[in-house]
């Protein structure tokens, strides 16, 4: 592995493939740590199976999963857990399976090399500071074996989206809060996403879910899964708790203009509408957190009474794919869902 110091992946051609683009592989973590998740650990991990089995289903065109263990037990439980599925464990420190946030963006160029663009990480803006994640994209792009970029902004990979072709879609209320990046101004911050994604416009949403901890992470509220075309939420009945930030988002999207020069055609999905945890407080529940692979769309689903419209208004969304649900609540316990545990690695080609 190389360590590029003192020139950017744009200068040198990299950027970040759209995530609808063919995968190498996947990383992702399991989950682990019994003082976090609690009485929630062993359903998290059920959760996790059903997600991973829902990926190897595509058989020899799944990407190869590679899956990060803590400890000798996480280990054993691990491989128990996905016998028959193909994989590979890596021992390493981490402090939650979030590694949509704590891993590598990895990048390709138009020869098909890969790249890894490490970002600062600080814990969610300082809310959870757990050992080992501010760590772990470096280790990761270590075990990775491609050239290295380290970017000097605090960012987390589930805060923006990418189409491969120029543009790169994020939220005020995370990329500019100051918990962050306090000294930096919106021009610097679309200036370093450019550089370190490869982009040429940033699109801005202005604000999040209620109760979402990572202050309005782009992959919980929009995500772009075709060129020219991003995908939202509506809201499931007058008792959403996000109604009014669900049609603020869809009207802000139907009026964005790409980095081609393309205006927006937005799609929607169901909202999970109200999804509370067992102490009754709204939890950040999406159904488009959601991750495409290269023949399965995994969709997150709540056990509500919008489970099967959503899946159906997914299925023409994605032609060539399977849309597969899997129940997600257990993982929303810990903060996220899908895409928020899970990181891709572009193939050499599209």
């Amino acid at each position: 592995m190389s360590y590029a110091e003192r020139v950017t992946p744009k200068e040198l051609g990299f950027f970040a493939p759209a995530e609808w683009d063919r995968h190498e592989a996947l990383w992702v973590a399991w989950p682990s740590h019994g003082n976090l998740w609690l009485d929630g650990l062993e359903p998290a991990q059920a959760s996790f199976t059903e997600l991973v089995r829902a990926i190897a289903s595509a058989g020899e065109n799944a990407a190869h999963l590679h899956i990060c263990v803590p400890t000798e037990e996480a280990d054993e439980a691990c491989a128990r857990a996905l016998a028959g599925v193909r994989h590979t464990r890596h021992r390493e420190l981490f402090g939650d399976i979030w590694l949509r946030d704590t891993a590598p963006i990895f990048l390709r160029n138009a020869a098909g090399d890969r790249a890894s663009a490490v970002f600062r990480f600080n814990g969610w803006g300082g809310k959870y500071a757990l050992p080992g994640d501010d760590t772990l994209a470096g280790r990761i792009a270590t075990l990775a074996g491609y050239t290295r970029f380290d970017s000097p902004v605090v960012l987390e990979g589930g805060s923006v989206e990418y189409d491969g072709e120029g543009t790169v879609l994020t939220t005020r209320q995370c990329l500019l809060n100051p918990n962050r990046n306090s000294l930096l101004s919106e021009e610097a911050i679309e200036n370093a996403l450019h550089d370190a994604l490869g982009t040429e416009k940033a699109l801005w949403v202005t604000d999040g879910l209620l109760n979402d901890h990572t202050d309005g992470h782009i992959d919980t509220i929009a995500r772009l899964i075709a060129p020219g075309v991003a995908l939202c939420m509506e809201p499931s009945g007058a008792s959403d708790p996000n109604r009014e930030v669900l049609i603020a988002i869809r009207r802000e999207l139907e009026a964005m203009v790409d980095a081609r020069g393309r205006k927006l055609q937005v799609h929607v999905v169901p909202s999970p509408g109200l999804v509370e945890d067992e102490d009754g407080e709204v939890m950040p529940a999406s159904h488009v957190n959601y991750l495409v692979t290269n023949d399965v769309v995994v969709v997150p689903l709540y056990e509500t009474a919008f489970d099967d419209a959503t899946l159906k208004a997914f299925e023409p969304l994605f032609p060539g794919r399977r849309v597969i649900g899997v129940q997600a609540k257990a993982i929303l316990a810990g903060g996220g869902a899908f895409h928020c545990i899970t990181q891709q690695v572009p193939s050499a080609v599209r």
